[in-house]
């Protein structure tokens, strides 16, 4: 493999956790979104990640969404709940998106470092090559 290469993969790596990171933040924003109990409640974002067509890294899967169900709370203030004072919210464990946040950020920042190597490491055979 060349440095190219390595920075090539460590790209697709980039790239796939910046929409894992996407996705969680989605999550994360749209946790307390109350919609009526006539309609879907936010669907959570899962990235499925998966070898890239070409073998060389990884790349979106594609996207897995939530149990559109939510989770019923009973709130009869609130403007959007129903006769039986219900309203439903996201299915979303904020602990869970976290955790997810966390190893998302982890992947983006070695990915990152990947590069950063690569680069050092071509930089350096230049100057070799220059003396």
């Amino acid at each position: 493999m060349t440095i190219f290469g390595a920075i090539g993969i460590a790209g697709t790596g980039v790239t796939v956790h910046r929409k894992w990171l996407d996705a969680v933040s989605d999550n994360i924003s749209n946790i307390n979104n109350a919609s009526s109990t006539a309609a879907e409640a936010f669907r959570a974002r899962y990235v499925i990640a998966r070898e890239a067509a070409d073998g060389n890294g990884a790349q979106v899967g594609g996207i897995v969404l939530g149990n559109p169900d939510g989770r019923l709370v009973y709130e009869p203030e609130h403007p959007l709940a129903d006769a039986e004072g219900y309203v439903r919210y996201p299915d979303i464990d904020l602990s869970g998106q976290m955790s997810q946040l966390i190893m998302a950020q982890r992947g983006y920042q070695a990915n990152l470092a990947v590069v950063d190597r690569a680069k050092d490491a071509y930089q350096a055979a230049i100057q070799l090559g220059r003396a």
